[in-house]
């Protein structure tokens, strides 16, 4: 299986820039992943798809301002006893909170960013040392501050938005879905942003349990397949927590014949990796590597709610993995045809 059978070209001006003024107005593709059959709607209309007995799982997740700009601390000679920032500007993206004030980060430039470099954030207001180098190229960072970190971060660190998106994010809130809440991602569970609270309300109504979990988003989900054989790639960890309520809850719908819709490739890939053979959810935390491509057996998802995802990437290979590669690159044919918008702040696909 090559890399290069999840390609497609996309004309660069289909790449959403700035998110609709209505999350719940966005367009919808719904493809039949038996007959490869696809209808377009609008994304509230995602009602019409769903049964009671079925159970909606969403990926609680916030995303923290993980970007940091610092400059290169110079130590100057040990009798001056200061030290001034000598300007080599550093940019640090957080990954991964290891332990107490350790983060797993991804470093620009990295030939700046050897162990032992010290970085000043807002004027020494925040301090990281570089630790360790990692072997694919992160950077473990202790950082040194006074006060709580999180309100430290929330004042110096900007929204870690895709290299893909350009302009910049007026209400910062808008990378964010309606229902986030555990801190600790450093990118969005972007088939989240099309839900509103109103919308969920009305998918409660309707006798469909929303069940939330967690999956902390690093980049391991959007890092580009280097490889020229997908078997060969390796995926980041990315934490991830399932309570026992939520178990129970997508257990139950399992037994009772409803499907669990996942919404994003993140919910899927939580479920997926606290499942056993038998395909029951098991409660607990911990870090997955889950790596889906076609010849998976999904052992809990029915149904995905999900983006258009970049070509060549781990999520074209688990879409494909469940609706079958074929279905999927004629349906990305389609929506590149009907000028559908792509990626994170684009237009939704419901895989049923």
């Amino acid at each position: 299986m090559k890399t290069q059978d999840f390609n497609y070209d996309l004309p660069e001006e289909l790449i959403a820039q700035d998110p609709l003024e209505d999350r719940s107005s966005s367009r919808l593709m719904v493809l039949d992943k038996k007959t490869g059959a696809v209808s377009h709607k609008v994304f509230k209309q995602i009602t019409e798809y769903l049964r009671p007995g079925d159970c909606l799982v969403i990926n609680n997740t916030k995303v923290i301002p993980a970007r940091l700009l610092g400059e290169k601390i110079h130590e100057k000679e040990p009798q001056a006893g200061e030290r001034e920032v000598h300007g080599a500007r550093i940019e640090l993206l957080l990954l991964k909170r290891r332990e107490n004030d350790i983060w797993e980060t991804l470093v620009k430039p990295g030939k700046k960013a050897r162990t032992g470099t010290k970085i000043s954030f807002g004027n020494g207001l925040l301090t990281g040392e570089i630790i360790d180098q990692l072997e694919d190229g992160n950077r473990l960072v202790q950082f040194s501050y006074k006060g709580i970190f999180e309100e430290i971060l929330d004042q110096l660190g900007e929204m870690p938005l895709p290299p893909y998106i350009t302009h910049e994010l007026a209400d910062k809130n808008r990378y964010q879905t309606v229902y986030a809440k555990e801190e600790g991602s450093a990118a969005a569970p972007t088939a989240g942003l099309h839900f509103t609270k109103e919308l969920l309300a009305q998918i409660e109504a309707m006798g469909v349990p929303i069940v939330n979990v967690t999956l902390h988003v690093g980049l391991g989900t959007f890092r580009p397949v280097k490889v020229e054989n997908v078997l060969e790639h390796h995926m980041h960890t990315e934490f991830y927590q399932v309570s026992a309520e939520a178990a129970a809850v997508i257990n139950d719908t399992r037994k009772k014949g409803g499907r669990v819709v996942c919404v994003g490739t993140t919910s899927c890939r939580t479920v997926e990796s606290a499942a056993d053979e038998n395909g029951v959810v098991h409660p607990g935390s911990g870090d997955t590597s889950i790596f889906i491509y076609p010849g998976y057996r999904f052992k809990v998802l029915d149904a995905l709610i999900t983006n258009f995802h970049l070509p060549e990437s781990t999520l074209m290979m688990l879409v494909s993995a469940l609706a079958g590669r074929d279905n999927i690159m004629a349906a990305y044919e389609e929506a590149v045809k009907e000028r559908y918008r792509f990626f994170s702040f684009g237009d939704a696909m419901f895989i049923v």
